[in-house]
């Protein structure tokens, strides 16, 4: 039965006051009105303009009475309908946030401080949210600012919906371009080894250039980028296609830092072993670690290896952390002064020589897991994640496949930790805290799990742009929770799904040639 446009205006309205609430409570009403400004070129100040914060509760209103819009799908789907919808939508959510912008403004002429018990909502912010007016008065300029803005959009969408001819060039438009993209011409230039030469000098010619014309802070960035996607593209192997969910990830990049530190800085062993050889011990450490960690419990069904590494994993970080490892792993202060790469004789400490080091590591990391999705064990993997019993009845052995998958998911782990720790020529305990565990997991969800495209977008995401949008940072992990919200609503498979394997298709041919 279809609701009503009130109804659905309710829901929709009920929705958005909840979120400008819950933004202006948590302070990012001040934070999304400076980034609006910073869109314009703006200064950089710690409160906003009243024209960009206005902007940017109109740009919500929008989204609320878009939302609120329906599809026109049937008759009853009227102009009258959405504009009810969007007019219901932004009356409700303006009047949530105009009650709540009336107590907070009030409290506020009264002298009365909530930073007490809400310490992002100040003065300043609260003024800013009634557009600097009095309780009243603002409150019902946010009130009618939210609702105009909900009704046209709402009024707007389902114009831009029903109407036939703009439906009609944007079908001809997409059939146009997917032509093009599938003409027979476009498959044959692009399928050709000159393409493939052409698009690989380009992109050897991008890698190089870049990293010199960055500059350090981002190639420091980008460099982080990189290691988080080395970190994905592990995870991938063992969570993606093996399907063993494994939360104390960490683990294994804290055995990887931790292992080239101790075998390259002058302390606490004294030790200065050559850079690829640490390297290559780390890697290897960290691989064993995870054999070691996975024989007792690759046979259990559930989640009884996610618990098991998230213990290992905290065991590691308490153990690094603590006083009497100082001996040992140098305690709570960490490990300074972590040998670097060379080559030929020649440093490559600089933040362009680094970056360059990192580049080709997440390259031969990718072509590793490339070669292995596409390879028998691969396909045994995926065959575990679809259905275990059903793997094992074909005569694949479980066990065997995921502790394989699990030992080379660690082994990379360690490659990221080593790269890690001789980047920042330092590591310590809070390094390694259980938050780089969940920023991979999300990553790989985010992007699309068993999807390697889907790394690299997931890491630029998640790490990439917080960097960028260094305003946000503080809302990390609300933003987290939000996006995670959001995929597994629209898009549980990440922005870019893993495609399922082709099985290798073998006809009976007669000697004639044709299939028997």
């Amino acid at each position: 039965m279809r609701s009503s446009a009130v109804d659905n205006g309710l829901r929709t309205g009920v929705t958005f006051g909840i979120v400008i609430v819950t933004m202006f409570l948590i302070g990012f009403t001040v934070t999304g009105a400076g980034l609006i400004g910073k869109l314009f070129g703006a200064s950089d100040s710690a409160t906003p303009s009243l024209m960009f914060y206005s902007l940017f509760m109109i740009l919500i209103g929008m989204w609320a009475g878009a939302s609120a819009s329906p599809r026109p799908l049937t008759e009853a789907d009227t102009f009258k309908r959405a504009l009810i919808s969007g007019l219901v939508a932004g009356l409700v959510s303006g009047a949530i946030a105009a009650v709540i912008g009336f107590i907070f403004g009030d409290l506020s002429a009264n002298k009365i401080d909530p930073r007490t018990y809400l310490p992002s909502v100040s003065p300043d912010s609260i003024k800013l949210f009634l557009f600097n007016q009095t309780p009243l008065m603002g409150s019902l300029t946010l009130l009618a600012l939210m609702t105009v803005s909900a009704a046209v959009s709402a009024a707007l969408s389902f114009f831009f919906r029903s109407n036939h001819w703009l439906k009609n060039k944007s079908g001809e438009t997409s059939n146009a371009a997917r032509g093009f993209f599938q003409s027979a011409g476009l498959n044959r230039v692009l399928q050709s080894q000159y393409a493939s030469y052409v698009f690989w000098a380009i992109t050897a010619v991008v890698l190089i250039i870049l990293p010199r014309v960055w500059g350090s802070y981002w190639n420091y960035v980008f460099g982080t980028v990189g290691i988080y996607i080395i970190l994905g593209l592990g995870l991938n192997i063992i969570t993606g296609w093996a399907g063993q969910l494994v939360i104390g990830y960490v683990a294994f990049f804290a055995i990887g830092a931790y292992t080239f530190a101790l075998l390259t800085a002058p302390e606490p062993h004294h030790l200065t072993v050559n850079f690829w050889v640490a390297l290559a011990l780390g890697v290897l450490v960290a691989g064993i670690s995870g054999l070691l960690i996975g024989l007792p419990i690759l046979n259990l069904r559930g989640d009884y290896l996610a618990i098991v590494t998230l213990g290992f994993a905290e065991i590691i970080r308490i153990l690094l952390k603590s006083d009497l490892m100082t001996d040992y792993t140098a305690g709570p202060r960490g490990i300074r002064d972590i040998g670097g790469p060379t080559i030929l004789g020649k440093p490559f400490v600089s933040d362009v020589d680094f970056m360059y080091v990192i580049i080709v590591a997440v390259l031969a990391v990718t072509f590793i897991a490339h070669r292995l999705r596409n390879s028998r064990t691969g396909k045994a993997w995926f065959a575990i994640n679809l259905d275990e019993t059903v793997a094992r009845a074909t005569g694949i052995n479980a066990f065997g496949s995921k502790l394989l998958a699990l030992s080379l998911s660690a082994a990379v782990a360690g490659l990221a930790g080593a790269l890690f720790a001789s980047r920042n020529q330092f590591t310590g305990p809070d390094d390694h805290a259980l938050m780089v565990s969940i920023n991979v997991i999300c990553l790989v969800i985010v992007g699309g799990i068993g999807n390697i495209p889907g790394v690299f977008l997931g890491a630029f995401a998640l790490k990439g742009l917080p960097e960028i949008l260094r305003e946000t940072e503080s809302y990390r992990l609300l933003i987290f929770g939000v996006l995670l919200v959001i995929m597994m609503r629209l898009r549980p498979e990440g922005f870019l799904p893993a495609r399922r394997p082709e099985l290798e298709k073998h006809a009976a041919q007669t000697p004639s040639g044709k299939e028997a």
